[in-house]
């Protein structure tokens, strides 16, 4: 690899544009484009969190909440391939002004529905209303992930290799920002201002976001990277590109553990908060736990991610194992948002140290697929275990946790109070995250990671 020339950006040749620019030039350009994928973010969570909140309050069924949030995760995990393909073939910031301008299509026609749905016919179950309205929402949020895909390889692009993960590291600080402003606003939307007026928001918002897109440049990226990816879903691609670089398919399955436990939050989160407060009130708790985002996403700013980003993945999945056993062992308000805003704390270390890995290992025509492959695989953990685990609460575990007999057995355990069965389920959780992080540690394939990392030159993922 021959060395790069001051002032020359670190991506692929191919898509170097005609007038080289300096590390602070495109470190500006970069900024752009995560303060727009942040505006986007926080527009699409909101109004997800909105629905959440409004369908659990309007059913009280952890079975919807459940299914709902499953059917997210597993449309993310059915798109993300094709999503990764597109990434790769098209300029990262085409791919973005796409998926801009489908989500907007999308609330539009959720907007539509709602003012001309009987709200009754919205909430009802057993209504094919409340699936599509449902679907049609999910759909935007869901496209709306191709643009993180798209940022993940524009680090590449504009970043220099050895700050890298500390640029990783603010996108888990836009991602704490995110569920602050989502998690503050949707509570105190949904709670005052009902769901009709969340949907015209959040319709504002992505217009905005659209509009500012379009003024952003990257001329780093004047055309697409030369790439081996064919067709709208290039499955076997992405999968030969996972296997060429040795121990990177284990990296994901790591990466995998923490969505283990991910499901199961995501099913019965929601629920057991809004037991313990108002949604105003629920949304404000979530929004301060989300602060930790922000703490954890500026450590790795400020300090890397350390020589061997695997190693603090594998301690950071453990540890959330701790928390996601402990922080319901009483139904204490303190316990439950202190635990939250540890375990928030811990996530971006998570997700930096497996983009870090990826950026670095494999190379920039192949990373649109590495990072949608991942994606897929990582997103099926979380509906797996959403789907499974919500009729089982609904059904056995938090009626035998009210009933007389299961509270006796539970209450030198997990204390008493209405949401025991929850307790229940996450300290399980908790405690298998555990054990498999820490028998990661064991096997050879960690070993083969670090190594490959430890290994690879510093600028090796920004080779053609």
């Amino acid at each position: 690899m021959t060395q790069q020339e001051p002032g020359r950006t670190a991506a692929d040749p191919a898509t170097v544009g005609t007038v080289p620019r300096t590390p602070a030039q495109r470190s500006r350009t970069f900024t752009g484009i995560l303060v727009n994928t942040a505006l986007a973010n926080i527009t699409t969570s909101y109004l997800w969190f909105a629905l959440t909140f409004w369908l659990y309050l309007g059913t009280r069924n952890v079975i919807a909440t459940g299914v709902v949030g499953g059917a997210y995760m597993l449309l993310i995990a059915l798109s993300s391939i094709s999503f990764g393909t597109f990434v790769d073939r098209y300029r990262k910031l085409a791919v973005m002004r796409f998926a801009a301008g489908f989500t907007l299509v999308m609330f539009v026609l959720a907007g539509v529905m709602f003012l001309l749905t009987p709200a009754a016919s919205l909430l009802d179950l057993g209504r094919p209303w409340f699936w599509l309205f449902t679907l049609v929402i999910l759909v935007g949020a869901v496209v709306e992930n191709l643009r993180n895909i798209a940022l993940s390889t524009t680090v590449t692009i504009l970043i220099e290799p050895d700050r890298r993960a500390n640029a990783n590291g603010l996108v888990g600080m836009v991602q704490g920002l995110m569920f602050i402003v989502t998690s503050l606003l949707s509570g105190l939307s949904v709670g005052l201002l009902g769901m009709g007026w969340t949907i015209a928001v959040a319709l504002v918002l992505t217009a905005l976001a659209a509009a500012h897109l379009l003024t952003l440049r990257m001329p780093e990226e004047e055309r697409v990277a030369a790439t081996d990816a064919h067709g709208g879903f290039d499955l076997r691609g992405s999968f030969k590109a996972v296997l060429a670089i040795s121990g990177l398919f284990a990296l994901i399955l790591f990466s995998t553990f923490n969505n283990f436990i991910g499901g199961v939050y995501m099913a019965l989160m929601d629920p057991y908060g809004l037991e313990m407060f108002s949604v105003e009130m629920w949304g404000a708790v979530f929004a301060f736990g989300a602060t930790g985002f922000i703490i954890g996403g500026a450590l790795i700013g400020k300090f890397g991610l350390g020589s061997n980003p695997l190693r603090t993945l594998l301690l950071a999945v453990a540890a959330m194992g701790v928390l996601g056993a402990v922080f319901t062992l009483r139904e204490w308000a303190w316990l439950y948002i202190l635990g939250i805003w540890l375990y928030l704390v811990l996530v971006p270390f998570v997700e930096a140290a497996e983009q870090t890995v990826i950026q670095r290992v494999v190379p920039l025509p192949q990373q649109g697929r590495v990072f949608g492959f991942a994606m897929a695989f990582e997103s099926a953990a979380a509906p797996v275990t959403a789907f499974l685990i919500a009729p089982i609460a609904q059904f056995w575990i938090i009626p035998y946790a009210r009933s007389a007999e299961g509270s006796a057995v539970l209450a030198p355990l997990l204390g008493e109070g209405t949401s025991r069965g929850i307790a229940l389920v996450f300290l399980v959780a908790g405690i298998i995250m555990v054990i498999a992080a820490l028998l990661a540690f064991l096997t050879p394939v960690y070993r083969r990671v670090s190594a490959s990392y430890a290994e690879a030159p510093a600028g090796a993922g920004a080779a053609g």
